[in-house]
């Protein structure tokens, strides 16, 4: 196929609390001896894309300015060296670029598209797995019969995260803050639920899980931190993997986190280095790919929109009312 010169990109104008999009035309990106030329075709809408809006969470150095952290599309111009990628059609985690016609992937970043899936299934993926698998496995070591509490259980980091923990035999409690919400998460194989607007997580697992959680995965913070340190097992893990509910932790009193040899961790996925995506694609298909393929995990989508639509997308994400994820269709 031919390669035009240029393409239609969406942009943010006057980033912060009055941010707009922007459908613009801009040069192709260019790609380095490592990365292959993605023609998009589907692109993945992230909670984090809303945050850069507001001029909060600038891409890495170097990298695209343009909002999106997850493709999928054909591979159109490859290296000489990774000309077996051309014409692939792959999905996969991009540092910015992904709300535009073409955008650049590395290779070892890149998956190939799972048998039966479609392109907006996997840009729903390839963030919402590899980040809930990171904060799973390669942060909680979770292990089989153990129990795991995860906030926003009907988010996309959530809906995957239930999946993961539940494939690999761990016992899952969720908050979320619907009845509807939280019908999705027993669907998804969820053993407790608490809708946390009527009950107090920490009260219910306090009675249900008397030895304790051994991981929390939290994108709230601020007063969650000490309520979830109430009901730690020994050596324990709470993640911290956004601060929906504040950046600051409120008169926290660490003596029952040492009580109980607990551990807190702030993760992020973006600004890590080529090398450690690259492992982690690498164990995520390696590990779950045929579970993919065979349809015991999947993304749950709640709509699709055309690209050119994505401020409407913003906006029911803004809403707090997304059970999973919003795609952009190209």
């Amino acid at each position: 196929m031919t390669i035009p010169a240029s393409m239609q990109a969406i942009i943010v104008k006057q980033p912060g609390k009055n941010s707009s999009l922007e459908l613009t035309t801009l040069a192709l990106p260019t790609a380095n001896a490592e990365q292959l030329l993605i023609k998009v075709a589907a692109a993945g809408v992230n909670r984090a894309d809303l945050v850069q809006r507001q001029g909060l969470y600038p891409p890495p150095a170097g990298e695209s300015d343009v909002l999106g952290l997850e493709v999928a599309g054909t591979v159109v111009a490859a290296p000489a060296h990774l000309q077996h990628w051309q014409g692939k059609q792959v999905f996969g985690l991009v540092p910015g670029g992904g709300y535009a016609e073409y955008a650049v992937l590395h290779h070892q970043h890149a998956m190939l598209l799972p048998e039966g899936f479609t392109m907006v299934q996997a840009a729903a993926t390839a963030e919402v797995f590899l980040t809930a698998y990171q904060l799973l496995f390669l942060h909680g070591q979770i292990q089989a019969k153990q129990k795991v509490l995860i906030h926003a259980g009907a988010s996309g980091v959530g809906t995957a995260a239930i999946q993961l923990a539940k494939f690999f035999g761990a016992e899952v409690a969720v908050t979320a803050s619907t009845d509807e919400k939280l019908a999705l998460c027993k669907q998804l194989g969820a053993d407790i639920t608490i809708n946390y607007k009527q009950q107090r997580f920490e009260q219910i697992l306090a009675q249900l899980w008397p030895k304790g959680a051994n991981l929390v995965l939290d994108p709230v913070a601020g007063d969650y931190v000490q309520r979830e340190i109430a009901i730690l097992a020994l050596d324990a893990k709470i993640v911290l993997y956004a601060m929906m509910g504040g950046r600051r932790l409120p008169e926290l009193d660490l003596a029952p986190l040492f009580k109980q040899r607990g551990h807190i961790i702030c993760s992020t996925l973006r600004n890590r280095s080529d090398v450690y995506k690259a492992d982690l694609t690498k164990q995520f298909i390696a590990n779950c790919g045929a579970a993919l393929t065979a349809g015991k995990l999947q993304p749950v989508i709640q709509q699709q929109y055309h690209w050119h639509q994505a401020a409407e997308a913003h906006q029911l994400m803004a809403s707090n009312q997304t059970q999973g994820k919003l795609v952009l269709r190209f």
